[in-house]
């Protein structure tokens, strides 16, 4: 554990730092790399999309269903231990995934990978927060940032390059070598577990309350725009069972057996209006994610590879400013980054709305790096102010509330946009009830009403973008002790 009363990042913290990211990255790129191998899955397999979609469905419930023992586990076996244990689950997940000889194998695979992916990221999250202390805590969020900030835009592209030259077994096989490495680096680097609790009990009841409730709450939202009896039906039991385990973990506080999540974190002013905004703009900056590679193939007739390729300005601008915004939320604090990078966002998402069939690719592309800039500075001010009043035996309970959080806002985000753009899709082009009925018709006509439905359903990202700001005005301005003031 470093001294969190000082300010520069020392060679000890850049070394955590280097081991969490590198295992990181490679976990987080699994959740976009396969999009693009959806049809070559179906036609090598012979089985339908619909199928083949839960190699992607699967490994997103099963992060989602992981991620609430995160906290229970740092504290009862370590976070290093905890860790190596996820890396080799997800390592070895991914090797099971490249020798599947049938499509519900690799479904099964991948539910694998996704437990020990879910583990990951908040795991390493935990272990650096507690380290940096307040005052180096955006600049050790900016770092923690850049796996999340690549995913969205190396992902499509590295899976496209994949499939243009290999067999998509090697989507799975490139992470044996990186994963090899993230544990070798984890050994080497990473602190020894110094605070175990052995006596530690799980909350079981709430495990069983908690995990199917986002798995259920999760896969429900992903049908939003596809089929209205199950997303009323899996988000229902999911919001049913989450209340559930909220009121169970308020009675077990302090008690005994601690809950799965400490809710009291919430009692921190900071903590929960930056988590808020933190799901607000997940939402926001998803969606805007989901949509514009389906405009490029649909409406554009682009492929998948050069449609990942076009999104990759939004990672461009955000690496610009992700190190600026860790600098400046230590100093300043985290509430005028945050809110810097909104304003950035919802101008640059503007741009989208106005979209018509003789719309530049160099507007597109320039609007696109705009976002990214203010994208860089959003992420790593919420994080840190989420964190900052906190104490060091609260955050690993406070990481996994933030993930699930923003997990949840990304899929409620996905799943408005869904919903939405599908309905401007039928208001647009009549007669025409999925998005494929409306591509079989190619005449200008139709192209032009698809463009117009695209910028309008896009409106909905600059407004949930702009509701985002309302939480970060009410971030604290006040550091926590012993910080650096700006």
């Amino acid at each position: 554990m470093t001294d969190d009363t000082e300010d520069t990042i020392g060679p000890g913290l850049k070394r955590m730092a280097a081991a969490v990211v590198v295992g990181a990255i490679m976990t987080i790129l699994d959740t976009t790399i396969v999009n693009v191998a959806i049809n070559t899955l179906s036609r090598d397999f012979d089985s339908p999309l619909s199928t083949v979609q839960w190699t992607l469905t699967g490994y997103t419930l099963a992060l989602s269903m992981s991620i609430p023992l995160t906290g229970w586990s740092v504290r009862r076996f370590g976070a290093k231990t905890m860790w190596l244990t996820a890396l080799g689950v997800f390592v070895a997940g991914s090797v099971l995934c490249a020798v599947a000889w049938s499509v519900w194998v690799l479904v099964a695979f991948r539910i694998l990978q996704g437990v020990g992916g879910g583990l990951l990221m908040p795991v390493g999250q935990a272990m650096l927060l507690r380290a940096a202390g307040p005052r180096r805590m955006g600049r050790v969020m900016s770092v923690i940032s850049v796996p999340a900030m690549l995913a969205p835009v190396l992902g499509p592209v590295v899976g496209g390059l994949i499939l243009d030259s290999l067999s998509w077994r090697w989507m799975f096989l490139v992470n044996l070598p990186v994963g090899v490495v993230a544990v070798v680096l984890a050994v080497r680097l990473l602190p020894a577990d110094e605070d175990r609790r052995a006596g530690e009990g799980l909350d079981g009841i709430g495990l069983l309350l908690l995990s199917p409730g986002l798995a259920a709450l999760v896969y429900g939202l992903s049908q939003a725009g596809t089929d209205t009896t199950r997303l009323v039906v899996g988000a229902g039991a999911g919001l049913v069972l989450v209340a559930a385990f909220a009121v169970r973990a308020l009675r077990l506080a302090g008690g005994p057996v601690p809950p799965l999540l400490d809710l009291r974190a919430f009692r921190d002013r900071a903590f929960t209006t930056s988590t808020t905004a933190l799901f607000t703009y997940s939402a926001a900056i998803f969606g805007l994610l989901v949509v514009l590679p389906i405009y490029y193939q649909v409406v554009q007739g682009r492929t998948p590879l050069a449609a990942g390729a076009l999104i990759a300005p939004l990672g461009l601008g955000a690496m610009v400013t992700l190190p600026i915004a860790g600098r400046v939320t230590d100093r300043a604090g985290p509430r005028g980054v945050a809110l810097t990078g909104l304003v950035v966002v919802a101008v640059g998402s503007a741009c989208y709305t106005r979209l018509d069939v003789d719309t530049s690719l160099a507007l597109l592309t320039g609007a696109l790096f705009v976002v990214g800039l203010g994208h860089g500075l959003i992420t790593p001010s919420l994080m840190a102010g989420a964190f900052r009043g906190l104490s060091r035996e609260d955050v690993p309970s406070a990481s996994t509330t933030a993930n699930i959080l923003a997990r949840l806002g990304t899929s409620a985000g996905t799943a408005a946009l869904a919903v939405v753009l599908q309905i401007a899709v039928r208001t647009a082009v009549p007669g025409a009830d999925t998005m494929a009925d409306a591509t079989r018709i190619r005449t200008p006509q139709v192209t032009e009403a698809l463009t117009g439905a695209f910028g309008t359903s896009l409106w909905w990202t600059v407004g949930i973008t702009a509701l985002a700001i309302l939480p970060t005005v009410l971030i604290p301005t006040r550091q926590p002790a012993g910080s650096a003031a700006g």
